[in-house]
């Protein structure tokens, strides 16, 4: 079957002006060139589509059920040529991003909400993930951004730009750490702890911390989630280790934090994405946001 789009543009727009003479000028063709398109789409269908004389010009009934069929195929693809369009001149379409809850719940929303207010057809999906599962969805190419925790040494993930995010030591109003003059290792080794899960790139830099000082923790708890941290911390299980970038240090009133007065506890936070891949342009985009935004929030690695 050989039929194209100029030859359905020409009967939808002869069936809907009923007029060869309008439809030519609609078109911007020749009579006799609408004439050659109508016939050949008759043709390629097998069906007469218009019963024509010299006054009028009426679609057959075979016309009449296809009419609104060519018509939706026409506005679809004319849909779809528009919103390419709008692609290319990046006035819409949509960013990935995967990001450690602490990211997805901090810094973020405001990025979002900034680029937004100069992007509104922009849209966003957010994953909010632990490292490991961040880099897994960039190295799928499940998302088009990753902000994770940890040192990045993946050869199919590309660092876009690095920071360092600081580690607080967070603890009930009153408690004898908070009269310290600097948090160290050795007073956090005297009291147990409210640890994150393994898999966390918090818990990446304590345990190494301590393994590096030939300390072992006095572990009261682990958790996945900081809030529920935070929560094992109020209910007096112990301390507990989190960015200082997390919305959850401030979460309940009779918490306070403190830095912790050591190197070795700060957190590499890294935004990354799939190497030797095109970031849509959306995604491009965004960093112009994002990276500023992750220097405001963040120190810069030394």
């Amino acid at each position: 079957m050989d039929l194209n789009l100029r030859q359905v543009r020409a009967f939808v727009s002869v069936a809907h002006l009923r007029s060869f003479t309008r439809a030519a000028a609609l078109l911007n063709l020749s009579q006799p060139a609408l004439t050659v398109q109508i016939r050949r789409l008759e043709e390629a269908l097998a069906v007469r589509l218009l019963d024509r004389n010299s006054r009028s010009v009426e679609p057959t009934r075979v016309g009449r059920e296809l009419l609104p069929v060519f018509q939706r195929v026409l506005r679809e693809l004319d849909s779809v040529v528009i919103d390419t369009r709008d692609l290319a001149a990046r006035r819409h379409g949509t960013v990935r991003i995967a990001a450690l809850p602490s990211v997805a719940a901090g810094l973020l929303p405001d990025a979002i909400a900034a680029f937004r207010a100069a992007h509104p057809r922009m849209s966003f999906v957010v994953k909010d993930a632990i490292a490991e599962r961040v880099l897994a969805l960039v190295r799928r190419e499940e998302v088009d951004l990753g902000i994770t925790g940890g040192v990045v040494r993946d050869p199919d993930v590309a660092v876009l730009a690095r920071a360092a995010d600081a580690l607080h030591v967070v603890y009930p109003d009153g408690h004898p750490i908070g009269a310290v003059e600097a948090v160290t290792l050795e007073a956090l080794a005297a009291h147990p702890l409210v640890l994150m899960d393994a898999e966390t790139s918090v818990r990446a830099v304590v345990d190494a911390a301590f393994v590096a000082a030939g300390r072992l923790p006095v572990t009261a708890c682990e958790a996945t989630y900081m809030m529920t941290a935070v929560g094992m911390v109020r209910a007096g299980l112990g301390l507990t280790i989190l960015p200082g970038s997390a919305r959850e240090i401030r979460a309940e009133p009779d918490l306070r934090s403190r830095p912790i007065a050591e190197a070795s506890f700060s957190r590499p936070v890294c935004l990354i994405a799939k190497a030797g891949r095109t970031l849509p342009a959306a995604a491009e985009d965004f960093l112009g946001e994002l990276v500023p935004a992750l220097e405001a929030a963040f120190s810069l690695p030394t």
